[in-house]
């Protein structure tokens, strides 16, 4: 360290080396204190006041210096001085008095490495020489390391004796063991070829078991035992249905002015963190060979075109787990492959990072908390991870209730360099008077391929309780595109190409700074998140239904935004309605995107010409696009108007996302600077497929069905946040949204026609 420094003692690194070496007292000159060999296993000096007292410590102390450090302070000629016929004089010992012991006792309390500066000073004050203060150093880390020794040696020594005991009671169990056929004692080596398997495997389970427990030894902050199978338990169920998850990055921050209750929520106790490792260790196990079994497990659709889990074939494969489904709960599970456009090391950062994993499947997490992190992995990666979330998972449209669950998520590498990741729920461990949906083990198993691609294994398998799923989505929600793995694979898979678009240096586009595209992109994916985030039937929402008894009921709520620079301060009115269009999501789509026939639907326009200042293409599809579109109205008042948009499309949704946006603001982003710093007010649409057709079909089909038209709107009503909000405004606010759907439903059925 360097001279003068003096480290607290809370911020020391650990002391013990590993190899437990000691330089020895009379070492060479050329060592010091300030080389990382001289004295690298000592103990942290914390650990001496719990197992030695202070007087055990004082005498020991003055023990080993005057046998070993008082040969430095005897009087006398020096060797070059000395008659070497003339016998050498008896060296005098020197005892340290209790004033110097205090303060060198003390000093070593804050640094028990110091170098020879310190060493110095302090000889200096207590009237010692250099030597002698280096050396009683020496002997005090000597001392310290000993006794921890010793400490360590009695806690190895107690465990091998219950092991011992443990050996002994297998023993007995094994030598009394009886034939379940004949009831007459058998043979260890009678056991038949299935059993001998089993054993096999338990064994290696076993094995996986107390891995992961030692890495998680840490956390659990007791010793790691070995716990039996967890039996299956009655559910008692979970529920995270009301408040906010707090303000984080690309996220929570979006709900504003929801309550903050979840923030309350703690993570497992001591005692559970054991029983939560185990049960992920078990839940890795059938994700990976639900990922890989085929029939009878996995049973060929009707149309052949997508799998079904067989329930029966399942529950005999996977006896244990978290329990017998609910009474009332309905099964939905699924299992979708695909090639994407990402490296296998990302796609596990993302999962693994609460904020990325918010951010890239936005359209379907609108909240996720990580509540302890249990294990972060090893060799500097995540292969051992252990992480207890919850999560809100969503449909954007307030007429699907959102799911909420509490779970744990485990990350390994297996030998074949497969990369999975799972969660499983934890409701049995956390009462809770209300549970709407489970997660059995769900996840994805990430193999890497050539070129900079990855294949996926999706698997999504929930026990859920759908009742409050509106009569028009409930078609949607059945065929698996709403919660399932097709859904979370699709948004993936445009994610992905969203992010390699992005890095892309090569792809024309109108604006020449890099920079400038990096920041245009960014604003985008913060305007879509915000979107996404305040659609859905949330919890943290509190919608109020202003007019009619069917689905076209417009639902609306206010925030108040304050001290928020990614948004204008004052009441913010939110107005949203979902309804269904005998359209194909593809056709509809293409209508709201494009920029020429904006005018009809778009009042706030004001009949005005639409034109295409910038674009930004993120995907292979056409439709995936960053635009900046400039009204030019014969208001003068609106010649300052932008809108910027965002258009996504896969095979499960479609979002067509937009804000007005300030010139000003605009062309500080295309500059290149901060994009969190534009005040934005995202309004768009959500497009769903209806479900009709065999399993949702695919949005680019002509003929796929209808689709699911969700429309949302913000509007600021008043500047001021104190302010009360008027009947006028809600009025005004529902009148819009109303004639934006007159006008949307009579342009696709001429369209259509």
């Amino acid at each position: 360290m360097p001279a003068g420094i003096m480290i607290p003692a809370t911020h020391m690194p650990s002391m013990m080396g590993r190899n437990g070496n000691v330089a020895a007292y009379g070492s060479s000159s050329g060592l010091s204190l300030g080389q990382p060999n001289m004295m690298d296993g000592q103990l942290h000096p914390l650990d001496m006041t719990q197992n030695t007292s202070e007087s055990e410590i004082a005498r020991l102390r003055e023990d080993d210096f005057d046998s070993k450090s008082g040969s430095e302070n005897h009087e006398g000629a020096s060797g070059d001085d000395q008659d070497p016929n003339q016998r050498p004089k008896k060296k005098r010992y020197h005892r340290h008095t209790q004033h110097q012991i205090q303060e060198m006792e003390a000093f070593f309390k804050e640094c028990p490495h110091p170098d020879d500066k310190q060493r110095k000073e302090l000889s200096r004050e207590l009237g010692l020489e250099p030597l002698q203060v280096k050396f009683w150093f020496q002997n005090k880390r000597t001392q310290m390391k000993t006794q921890h020794e010793r400490h360590e040696n009695t806690q190895l020594r107690s465990e091998n004796e219950k092991l011992r005991t443990e050996n002994l009671r297998y023993r007995e169990a094994l030598s009394n063991a009886s034939c379940p056929n004949c009831g007459g004692p058998t043979a260890i080596g009678e056991m038949s070829f299935d059993e001998h398997h089993l054993r096999l495997e338990n064994a290696r389970l076993r094995e996986e078991i107390d891995r992961i427990s030692a890495i998680a030894a840490k956390y659990v902050g007791k010793p790691v035992v070995n716990y039996p199978l967890i039996p299956q338990v009655p559910t008692r169920p979970l529920d995270l249905g009301v408040g906010n998850f707090g303000a984080q990055p690309g996220l929570g921050g979006e709900l504003f002015g929801a309550s903050d209750l979840l923030r309350s929520i703690n993570g497992p106790t001591e005692a559970d963190k054991p029983m939560i490792i185990e049960l992920a260790v078990a839940a890795m196990e059938e994700l990976f060979r639900m990922a890989q079994m085929g029939e009878p497990l996995w049973l060929p659709s009707l149309d052949g075109t997508t799998t079904e889990l067989s329930e029966d074939e399942y529950i005999r494969s996977f006896p244990r787990g978290i329990g017998p489904k609910p009474p009332g709960f309905k099964c939905e599970a699924s299992r979708e492959t695909a090639v994407v456009i990402m490296n296998h090391i990302s796609l596990v950062e993302i999962l693994m990072d609460v904020n990325q994993w918010s951010t890239v499947f936005s359209g379907i997490v609108s909240r996720a908390m990580t509540l302890e992190v249990l294990s972060t992995g090893v060799a500097g990666n995540y292969n051992g991870a252990f992480q207890v979330m919850t999560a809100e998972f969503q449909v954007p449209s307030p007429l699907v209730p959102t799911r909420e669950s509490y779970f744990v998520r485990y990350c390994k590498q297996h030998a074949d360099g497969t990369w999975a990741v799972v969660d499983v729920s934890l409701d049995n461990l956390r009462p809770s008077p209300v549970v709407r949906c489970r997660r059995r083990p769900s996840g994805c198993l990430i193999q890497e391929m050539p070129n900079g691609y990855s294949k996926v294994t999706w698997v999504e398998h929930v026990e859920v309780d759908d009742r409050g799923v509106h009569n028009i989505y409930k078609q949607l929600v059945n065929s698996g595109l709403a919660f399932g793995a097709k859904r979370w694979v699709a948004t993936l898979d445009r994610q992905c190409e969203r992010l390699a678009s992005a890095m892309a240096t090569n792809i024309p586009t109108v604006i020449t700074s890099q920079e400038g595209r990096k920041s245009m992109l960014k604003l985008a994916e913060r305007m879509v998140i915000s979107f996404c985030a305040g659609v859905s039937a949330s919890t943290a929402h509190t919608w109020t239904t202003l007019s009619g008894s069917g689905a076209d009921d417009v639902r609306v709520m206010t925030r108040k935004s304050v001290d928020d620079p990614g948004r204008p301060p004052g009441i913010v009115l939110s107005a949203a309605t979902s309804f269904w269009l005998p359209v194909p999501p593809k056709r509809v789509f293409d209508f709201l995107r494009d920029e020429n026939s904006r005018s009809e639907w778009d009042i706030l326009s004001n009949g005005g010409v639409v034109q295409e200042m910038a674009h930004i293409a993120n995907g292979q599809d056409t439709g995936n696009c960053v635009s900046l579109l400039r009204v030019n109205s014969a208001n003068s008042s609106q010649s300052n108007m932008l809108i910027l948009q965002e258009s996504c499309t896969d095979s499960t949704a479609s979002f067509v996302i937009y804000a007005p946006v300030d010139v000003v603001a605009m062309n500080m982003v295309l500059n290149g600077g901060d994009p969190d710093y534009v005040a934005l007010l995202p309004s768009g649409f959500a497009i769903l497929p209806d479900g009709t057709t065999a399993h949702g079909g695919v949005i680019g089909e002509v003929g796929s069905g209808g689709s699911l038209l969700t429309v949302a709107f913000q509007i600021l009503v008043d500047s001021v946040p104190t302010a009360k909000l008027s009947l006028g405004s809600v009025a005004t606010v529902n009148n819009l949204i109303a004639c934006t759907v007159d006008r949307i439903k009579a342009a696709v059925s001429c369209e259509n026609a």
